[in-house]
Parts: structure tokens; C-alpha cells; sequence
């Protein structure tokens, strides 16, 4: 990319002019400092940013309204490192200077705050690894079939509901088989 090589070589504003150009046109803002990878994919760019530490992998692919921020304004490393092989969803926000490893994905409108490892699986915000050593053959582009862990964990609270009503019904009837026999009168014998 022209941009880059204007911001290696010192050529700053020429850089940023060319960064601000590319996203009037297309809505993508990709700062010039930012070191992308081969085969790197965006699926419906507008609203993609990506700050100017950020360093892409080969073969990522990011979707719509995704950012690679980061949190200080510091001049150091502040913005994320994505490893090969990673998908981010629409929507995710990716902030801080960590790495996601390689082969993970975060799905959409997750908010990642800490390191990923390698072929995980991150959701939610704030993002959690749900999914961990998963291996794919090829690359996976079905972001909409990662799990949902509060989906999961209202389902073990419904069952967990279920369980304890069945008891109380289980409680009420032997309640009521005690009440019914201590209601029968008793015969006393005499002698």
C-alpha cells in the first residue's frame, strides 16, 4: 500500500492525507502505521478502523463496524496484534496492545480486552474464551454459529427451576398423605 510506504519513509502527512482520502471513499479508516498481512479481507468494510500500531496476520478477515483500538495515547504498542488465520465479527471492538492468537475468532459485538490464545473462541463483553484448541480445516467464515454462553446458562437455570418445582410437588403431596392420616381417628382398644 502507497500509504504505508509515504509513513516508513517519513512522508507523514502524505500517509495520513492518503489514510483520510481511502475513507472518504469507502468508510474503512486504516491509520498508514498499521502492519497488514497477506489475504487480509474485509466483508462490508464501512465502519472498519484500525489504529496505527495494529499489526494484522495472513488471512484474516474482519466484518463491518469492526475496531482495532487502543487504550492509551502513549507512543508505544497500544493497539491489538491479530495472529494468522483469525476472524472478527461484526461489530467487535478489539482493544488494547495483546495478541489474538492464532485460528480464533471473536464473534460479533464482542468487546476483547486480554490476550486470546491460539484457536479459541471469544464472545460477549466483556469478551470471554468460551471455546479453546478447536481446530478448523480451512477457514470458517460462519461467525454466526459460535456458542452463547448466557444462552447456555439461562438454559442450566430454567432446568435447575424444573428440578426444584418437580421436589416441592414431590414435598406437597407427601405433606398432604401425612395430613390425610393423622386426620383418621383412632381406634382405641379397651380391655
Amino acid at each position: 500500500m502507497i500509504r504505508r510506504w509515504f509513513w516508513k519513509n517519513k512522508f507523514f502527512f502524505l500517509g495520513r492525507f492518503l489514510s483520510h482520502l481511502g475513507r472518504f471513499f469507502t468508510g474503512i479508516e486504516i491509520h498508514p502505521g498499521a502492519k497488514i498481512g497477506h489475504g487480509f479481507f474485509i466483508d462490508h468494510g464501512m465502519g472498519v478502523v484500525i489504529g496505527e500500531t495494529a499489526e494484522i496476520g495472513d488471512n484474516c478477515t474482519l466484518y463491518h463496524g469492526v475496531t482495532l483500538g487502543g487504550t492509551s495515547w502513549a507512543k508505544e504498542k497500544r493497539h491489538p496484534t491479530l495472529g494468522d488465520n483469525v476472524v472478527v465479527g461484526s461489530g467487535a471492538k478489539i482493544l488494547g496492545p495483546f495478541k489474538v492468537g492464532n485460528d480464533s475468532k471473536v464473534g460479533s459485538n464482542s468487546v476483547v480486552v486480554k490476550e486470546v490464545p491460539d484457536s479459541a473462541t471469544v464472545v460477549g463483553i466483556p469478551g470471554r474464551v468460551v471455546m479453546s484448541g478447536e481446530k478448523r480445516v480451512g477457514m470458517d467464515l460462519e461467525h454466526n454459529k459460535l456458542p452463547d454462553p448466557v444462552a447456555n446458562a439461562v438454559k442450566c437455570m430454567m432446568d435447575q427451576i424444573r428440578n426444584l418445582e418437580d421436589q416441592i410437588d414431590q414435598l406437597k403431596q407427601e405433606q398432604e398423605e401425612l395430613k390425610a392420616e393423622l386426620a383418621k381417628p383412632t381406634q382405641v382398644e379397651t380391655v
